[in-house]
């Protein structure tokens, strides 16, 4: 029996084997030896033969069996590549016992073009990009199977979970051995997960569970999260789901089983009515719908019993628990331990590793569970003090490394440091100068001397800015041009072989310089510069500027242009040093300014009182301030408040009272002179308010706060919070004419009005919601009103997403609320009645033009005038601004 098996096998084999190799003398049930004396590989196009030739199991000078096991073994080698469609051996008798063996190979078609139907021109493009299908590649099935998977899986992942692919493999006859792959594709009606099903929760309910469930939801009102499957996403909510049970207590839960099935449900169609009455088939409309099933073990809830520390010399267990901060009673979270272990700014590993223990290690191990109660053991490991070796910077190509290290917070010598590492991170991203994105660290640990290499690792990018911009305000188009160099270098000021840009750069100081002008009525410059390490050897800081404006023939409250002669000039410098704080904490900081402004006005009315005179203003200002936000474009944490007081001297002490009153003689001069008793009066008013404000005092008090809270991952929530005041010294002198706000819409006014500061409120017109007072002229006795506030607040809340976080552009959009008013005397002052608005907007960072701004706000409440007229300032508005962040 089992001599007729081995004949069958033999003959079978031989029958193969005959099939694809040739010889005519071959006795297949005697096979022969023979001796290789040659391979050659025919048929080959595009393939590598030497490669192929080691493929086969023979080798030239190699003694075989023809026919034999190695021809065979050989074939199907071959065949298992997938690379071909038609395989053959075949030899030739040489002399004597030498043979010449042929393979040929038949390669797969080559790819001539591919052919999408049933697709639009877009979705055929997002396919194509998927695919990476080239022609001249080989199509083989498992590419053409491949290909349908990734078809199927990029409509599935858009809710199409009924798509369907049917390809064919055509041959091309322009090309020889090619093909084209047409793609047959029907995407279906898009499918929706019309419930999901919980089984076997007791604990959480139903809706807690599917609110767990982020990526798959059912069908509902929810116009942010689209109801679809797609098998990933759903893996990863299965998972997300169990973690969500184990920070609640429940270590054992599992998900039991899932399944989803499909429901059909026919609907209504009026053209199968038609068709039933007429007597015609019907074709049923089908609608078919989802429903996912989890079948879920929550298991026992668990709470944290007894936690005993275990090798810790350093920090007694009580003052670990303190900092651990979890206590007996408290549900079961690994999630929560590990954060407070590892993770968290303030962990008990953070603790360690601020004082030098970098190889620190903790395990908590479970010693005991009893009923719903663990107990743990917190092992530490606490190794020796690390101190730093190196610290070396990489990737600074233009800022020069003097300026990056002394941000640096990580000295060598000094003990490793967490905190340290973290705080010079932040320093570095506020710089400006780099990607704050891309701002890294590596560790290079030597535990056999106990120290550790740092490594920053940076990435440049542009902050110079380009300003060219247009605004209207004020009744007149502004168009403005201005550059400010973040990264100057004044030492390499006139060593120009330095110089890798256009100006001096690398030194992290800033210089800007800035013109305005509307051609005719109005220009301004002004240039600045700012050295953030006066010295070089300490965070002091030194800022001067210089500003002149010029305004003619313009009348300010007509905000019409004139053809009386007149002009209204302003000319002003400040110095200023600043100083980083150690306390409180070393956040904050500490600014003294000495600023000086001269007021021209050439018979020009802005309101201050007089239309022809002099005004000087002399100020002291200080500011203590505390930033500590993570990075200045897209802080994601951190706040910035700060505290601002303005002093001018209190001139009127060393001067007797109304000393700007014009004397008896003085007054009947006027009087006597030519003109209308008014035009007199107002001559008389006109010189006394240019003695009583040839010196302007006052004081002024400006608070601004802002907080940034990540709430999931980049969605950040922040609050802002401005409020200001300006009171005087004298009641009889009053509210100073000069430096009073204005409130409403963008913020700006279009150019650069000095004298009053501009506080944008979105959703109301600019300048609408500054208040207005009523007052008696003191020329003609009537009573008119005027926009004068001397105190105002703000606040508002924002929620804010990146769309792009690049060095050639930060994008990001939000959404708002503000609130806000203003009033033109202390004791009227209200913070309840405010003027609220809400709105869109999106900000644009380019580093050559800085902040852009788009915003759409709408003002909910009525703004009225003085005499309780509604000026109908609110409603829908748009605010758009160049250069300028809100």
């Amino acid at each position: 029996m089992q001599k007729i098996i081995n004949l069958i096998v033999f003959m079978f084999i031989g029958l193969t084997l005959s099939a694809q190799t040739t010889d005519k003398t071959a006795d297949y049930s005697r096979p022969k030896k023979f001796v290789i004396s040659d391979i050659k590989i025919t048929g080959i196009k595009y393939l590598d033969t030497d490669i192929l030739l080691h493929i086969a199991e023979f080798r030239v000078g190699d003694e075989i069996d023809i026919p034999g096991d190695k021809f065979t073994s050989t074939i199907k080698k071959y065949w298992k590549q997938g690379l071909f469609s038609d395989v053959q051996i075949s030899y030739t008798p040489v002399k004597g016992n030498e043979v010449a063996v042929e393979i040929y190979l038949q390669e797969q078609p080559r790819l001539s073009r591919v052919v999408f139907k049933g697709l639009r021109s877009g979705q055929e493009k997002d396919i194509r990009g998927k695919l990476h299908l080239r022609t001249g590649n080989q199509v083989t099935e498992d590419i053409v199977k491949n290909s349908e998977r990734i078809i199927k899986d990029h409509f599935k992942e858009k809710g199409f979970y009924f798509c369907s692919v049917n390809s064919i493999v055509k041959n091309d006859t322009t090309y020889k051995n090619t093909v084209k792959l047409i793609f047959n594709v029907d995407r279906g009606k898009r499918a929706r997960i019309k419930d999901i099903e919980i089984a076997g929760n007791v604990h959480i309910k139903d809706k807690k569970v599917r609110r767990w469930i982020k990526n798959t939801k059912k069908v509902n009102l929810n116009i942010f999260k689209a109801s679809k499957y797609y098998e990933p996403s759903f893996k990863e909510d299965k998972k997300v789901l169990i973690d969500k049970y184990t920070e609640n207590g429940y270590r054992d839960a599992t998900i039991v089983s899932d399944s989803l099935y499909v429901i059909e449900k026919h609907k209504f169609s009026l053209g199968n009515v038609f068709r039933k009455i007429l007597g015609k088939p019907t074709k049923p409309k089908i609608k078919k719908k989802l429903v996912l099933k989890l079948n879920i073990a929550e298991g026992n809830k668990y709470y944290f019993r007894d936690i005993k520390w275990i090798g810790n010399t350093k920090f007694p267990s009580e003052y670990l628990s303190t900092i651990l901060n979890i206590k007996k009673g408290d549900h079961y979270d690994k999630t929560l331990l590990n954060n407070r272990l590892n993770v968290d700014e303030d962990a008990v590993t953070t603790l360690y590793m601020d004082r030098g223990y970098l190889f620190f290690n903790v395990q908590p191990v479970e010693v005991k569970v009893e009923k719903d109660s663990i107990d743990l053991e917190l092992r530490i490991y606490e190794g020796e003090q690390a101190t730093i070796n190196k610290v070396i910077i990489e990737g600074n190509t233009k800022t020069n490394e003097h300026v990056i290290r002394r941000e640096i917070r990580t000295k060598p010598g000094e003990l490793f440091s967490r905190s340290k590492i973290m705080r010079t991170q932040r320093e570095l991203a506020t710089l400006g100068h780099f990607d704050p994105e891309k701002l890294g660290v590596d560790f290079k640990p030597h535990q056999e001397n106990n120290t550790v290499d740092l490594t920053y690792s940076l990435e440049e990018k542009a902050n110079d800015q380009l300003e060219i911009s247009g605004g209207w305000g004020g009744g007149m188009f502004v168009g403005s041009l201005g550059v400010r160099f973040t990264n100057f270098s004044a030492r390499k000021l006139f060593k120009f072989k330095e110089w890798n840009s256009i100006v001096p750069t690398g030194d992290g100081q800033t210089l800007s310089l800035r013109g305005q002008t509307n051609g005719k009525y109005y220009k301004s410059f002004n240039i600045s510069f700012v050295e953030p390490w006066l010295g070089g050897k300490k965070p002091n800081s030194f800022h001067v500027s210089f500003y002149y404006s010029s305004y003619s023939k313009y009348n300010w409250y007509s905000q019409s242009q004139t053809d009386d002669p007149g002009q209204f000039d302003v000319l002003g410098a400040s110095v200023g040093l600043g100083k980083r704080l150690e306390w409180p904490d070393n956040y904050f900081t500490l600014m003294h300014t000495v600023g000086y402004k001269r007021y021209f006005l050439d018979n020009y009315d802005m309101g201050f009182g007089f239309k022809t005179g002099n005004s000087n203003i002399l100020t002291y200002n200080l500011v203590f301030g505390r930033n500590s936000v993570s990075q200045p474009l897209y802080p994601r944490n951190g706040s910035d408040f700060s505290l601002s007081i303005e002093l001018t001297p209190p001139f009127s002490l060393f001067k007797s009272d109304k000393w700007w009153e014009l004397s008896d003689s003085e007054k009947d001069i006027i009087m006597n002179g030519s003109g209308t008793d008014q035009e007199k009066k107002s001559k008389i008013q006109d010189a006394q308010n240019k003695e009583k404000y040839k010196w302007v005092e006052y004081h002024k008090w400006d608070f601004k706060g802002s907080w940034y809270k990540s709430l999931i991952g980049d969605l950040v929530l922040s609050a802002h919070v401005r409020m200001g005041y300006l009171g005087y010294y004298n009641k009889d002198l009053g509210y100073s004419p000069f430096e009073k706000y204005q409130l409403g819409g963008d913020g700006m006014s279009g150019y650069n009005m000095y004298g009053v500061q501009n506080i944008g409120l979105r959703g109301y017109e600019n300048n609408s919601l500054t208040a207005e007072e009523r007052y008696q002229d003191p020329i003609t006795g009537a009573i008119a009103t005027r926009r004068s506030a001397v105190i105002y607040d703000k606040f508002s809340v924002d929620l804010r997403y990146p769309l792009a976080l690049k060095p050639q552009a930060t994008v990001y959009g939000m959404v708002f609320v503000e609130a806000g008013n203003s009033w033109s005397k202390f004791k009227e002052f209200n913070p309840f009645d405010a003027k609220r608005s809400a709105g869109v907007g999106v900000r644009i960072f380019l580093p050559m033009l800085g902040m852009l701004g788009v915003d759409w706000g709408y003002g909910f409440d009525k703004v009225f005038d003085a005499n309780g007229n509604d000026q109908n300032a609110g409603g829908s508005q748009f605010h758009f601004v160049i250069g300028q962040q809100f």
